[in-house]
């Protein structure tokens, strides 16, 4: 999840049959780029067990293939209820709550080989009136727990069936994971005592690692060696047990020695409920010149500017590797990406620089865009708009349902979003997502 302080930028029921646990073993130079070119690997389905053959694994992969199937995982910013105004309540009255499964709560911060909370005010201090509470009823000066996470207790408590998971890192706080994969299980005695803390008893249903990138870079570069990933999933599910969850967003990068090579995603699923790949952020507005592109394709199309970048192609690499595909879930941004500049409609334009956004350059949410510069052509599966000298690409209603319908016949465990705020208030993107 490519990230800036604001951070607004970004991220199927077949059953499962067996892990291939094809381990990558290229190396990543410390230079990498944060993106990469080449076309996804191939595919080939497995293979029925015949009738009555079927044993304890082949049951097991069955049940870890229910767990995963159908979910909507949607992310909820700790620091969207600042500028942003978002809140716990929003994710209710939008009807966004009744179409989750889980919500990831971004962001927890990694700091000396731990866990730790990200914003303490947000997350535990923030006094709630009762026009903004899930409830209708206002916190009060002495009770032990407010802000946020009181706010998704009672969120919960309303929607019994969510389950809310806690993410860890994130592109600003991912360079914490290089000291944690030198202990990880020291890291992950100090996760499961995080989540575990007396005063949100209750809360979090399990811990999402988004460390971007294991021996890769993304803000920082990290030079773990391509096994500290699975090292660290592995050091989680024994402390966390099978009965807590445990997922883990991942690079998109599906280039030819790029970062899905620069690491063991294959072996390290068999400790993973699901992976979460950022299919997203592929193109935007830090390449300033352009050429224009959607930042979220589908499928690949004339003229993309790099082979490999769009969410088909991310999934067959991951397939092929070994990773289940009931155990990938694809990523849906509920923003835009743009430039200013731009004199062509089509995709494939030159441009001058990022467009403006509202909370930051080159970067805006659907509930703005869809009015300021309303979607007038497709490409690649996705949605794109020139309105003056601007350039824009986001997915709408419609795209996200052609998209949804793309990860079912893939057998894709469901569909993960960045983030809620972007949405409109009354869940026009997340309704779309079937």
């Amino acid at each position: 999840m490519r990230e800036s302080l604001d951070r607004s930028a970004r991220p199927r029921r077949r059953r499962f049959l067996g892990i291939v646990g094809a381990a990558c073993t290229a190396a990543l130079a410390a230079g990498l780029l944060a993106t990469g070119t080449t076309a996804g690997a191939s595919e080939t389905p497995a293979e029925k067990p015949a009738t009555g053959t079927r044993g304890a694994a082949d049951q097991a992969a069955d049940q870890a293939a229910d767990q995963a199937a159908g979910k909507v995982v949607g992310y909820f910013t700790e620091w969207g209820v600042y500028d942003r105004n978002y809140h716990a309540k929003n994710v209710d009255t939008s009807g966004s709550a009744d179409k989750l499964t889980h919500i990831n709560y971004a962001f927890g911060n990694v700091q000396g080989g731990k866990c730790t909370i990200g914003d303490s005010y947000a997350a535990t201090d923030k006094a709630y009136t009762a026009d903004q509470s899930v409830d209708g009823v206002a916190d009060t000066w002495d009770q032990p727990l407010r802000g946020n996470f009181n706010q998704l207790l009672k969120l919960k408590k309303k929607h019994p069936d969510l389950k809310i998971l806690w993410s860890f890192g994130g592109w600003t706080w991912s360079g914490g994971f290089t000291e944690a994969a030198k202990n990880p299980e020291a890291f992950a005695e100090s996760c499961y005592n995080l989540l575990n803390d007396e005063r949100w008893a209750g809360l979090f249903d399990g811990i999402d690692i988004d460390w971007e990138y294991p021996n890769a870079c993304g803000l920082t570069c990290d030079e773990s060696g391509p096994e500290a990933f699975g090292n660290v999933m592995r050091a989680l599910r024994a402390k966390f047990g099978e009965d807590r969850l445990l997922t883990a967003a991942i690079t998109a990068d599906a280039s030819d020695g790029g970062k899905i090579d620069a690491t063991d995603y294959a072996g390290a699923a068999q400790y993973v409920d699901w992976y979460l790949p950022m299919t997203y952020d592929y193109f935007g507005a830090w390449d300033a010149q352009g050429p224009t592109a959607p930042h979220s394709p589908l499928r690949a199309y004339d003229g993309i500017p790099k082979e490999g970048f769009n969410t088909a192609d991310t999934v067959a690499k991951l397939k092929g590797l070994g990773v289940p595909s009931e155990k990938l879930l694809m990523g849906l941004g509920f923003y835009g990406r743009g430039w200013t500049g731009v004199s062509q409609s089509e995709p494939g334009g030159s441009a001058t620089g990022p467009a403006g956004g509202k909370y930051e350059q080159g970067i805006d949410d659907y509930k703005e865009l869809k009015t300021r510069c309303p979607a007038n052509g497709t490409v690649g599966g996705t949605a794109y708009a020139h309105c003056g000298n601007e350039w824009w690409s986001y997915d709408t209603p419609q795209t996200l349902r052609e998209k949804s319908a793309w990860a079912a016949e893939e057998g894709l465990g469901g569909s993960f979003i960045w983030e809620l705020s972007g949405d409109t208030s009354d869940g026009e993107l997340i309704k779309s997502i079937s």
